[in-house]
């Protein structure tokens, strides 16, 4: 029997740019889907950094996106728009959105979505699709991991390093990363890196030139930006790769430049919220047919550090910003 749809629904709202405090419950209409997309009664959701930057006022939603944050949901299809080809209502999807997560009903285009993987709950399943989509396309697409290349992954114990770190064990690759404590490091190490640095207690770039033989990185997957810019200069091996995917430590640093030319560097990055239901529609095609077997097998698999009930949000992302958390932060939808 189908599922009554409410016209009404619980979502949270940034009621202004400020703190976690200004995360509220509120009461919002409930969506309609368009033509190619799907409601999806929300289960769980993922909490993220961009989240925390939206919340702050400093990455809005790109336009025709939902103003409600969150961008990773799983739950149960009750609605599907005329064009809809591959799902039906009831079955259990989960999702990446450019926006409207935090509630308990959100309409999705249906090529962003994938089958909850088997064996899996709501609550996993709503830390998939953010951080595979984002790992997927910079480490394997546009950073070109292969199999028995030396990988460097900074914020290991991130929900994007821990994915990183087994994605890149599970293809092939040596993979080191860098962590704020040792309980974060052999976190990772349990995870598949062989090499975790602590860099509040070693220097990165010593680490990874005695690991790799004065070799250095192939491929450096880099969200924390200031001088680490210049430091990953330094850590790349000849003809290396760095992806930037974020800004912690700034977006502005002073870095010798001539390493790009001497050593033959690629610098790149991308942001993924704004990119066209299109371009992340690949992204899902190819997780499906290339990760989705992995997590059945649990090769790989989300690591979720804490869940919250939704109306708790401003808990969760006061916990993604002191930094303590290893692995995925969820809210409870149910």
């Amino acid at each position: 029997m189908s599922e009554t749809i409410p016209t009404e629904m619980t979502a949270i709202e940034i009621t202004a740019p400020g703190g976690p405090r200004v995360l509220k419950a509120a009461e919002r209409a409930v969506p309609e889907p368009g033509d190619n997309e799907i409601l999806v009664r929300v289960r769980a959701a993922g909490v993220n950094r961009p989240d925390v930057l939206q919340r702050q006022g400093h990455y809005p939603p790109p336009p025709g996106a939902s103003d409600i944050p969150g961008l990773e949901i799983a739950g149960e299809i009750v609605a599907t728009g005329s064009r809809v080809t591959r799902f039906r209502p009831g079955e259990r999807v989960t999702a990446l959105v450019a926006g409207g997560g935090y509630a308990q009903y959100c309409a999705v285009h249906e090529t962003n979505a994938l089958p909850i993987p088997a064996g899996y709950g709501f609550i996993e399943a709503a830390a998939i699709p953010e951080t595979y989509f984002t790992v997927w396309h910079n480490v394997f697409e546009r950073g070109r991991l292969q199999e028995g290349e030396d990988f460097l992954v900074h914020g290991g114990s991130s929900g994007i390093g821990t994915t990183a770190i087994q994605l890149a064990a599970a293809f092939g690759a040596r993979v080191m990363t860098t962590a704020g404590s040792d309980e974060k490091c052999e976190a990772c190490r349990k995870l598949g890196a062989e090499t975790a640095i602590n860099y509040r207690t070693e220097d990165f770039v010593d680490a990874v030139k005695r690991v790799t033989e004065g070799r250095g990185a192939n491929l450096i997957l880099d969200m924390v930006g200031g001088d680490y810019i210049g430091r990953n200069y330094d850590a790349a091996a000849m003809d290396g790769r760095i992806v930037q995917i974020a800004f912690l430590n700034g977006a502005k640093a002073n870095a010798d430049f001539t390493k790009l030319m001497v050593k033959r560097l690629q610098h790149t990055g991308s942001t993924l919220r704004a990119r066209p239901v299109e371009f992340k529609a690949g992204i899902a095609r190819e997780l499906e047919l290339k990760v989705w077997p992995l997590l059945v097998e649990r090769r790989v698999a989300p690591i979720i550090d804490m869940v919250y009930p939704l109306h708790e949000a401003w808990r969760a992302h006061e916990r993604m910003e002191d930094g303590s958390n290893i692995g995925k932060i969820v809210l409870d939808v149910s």
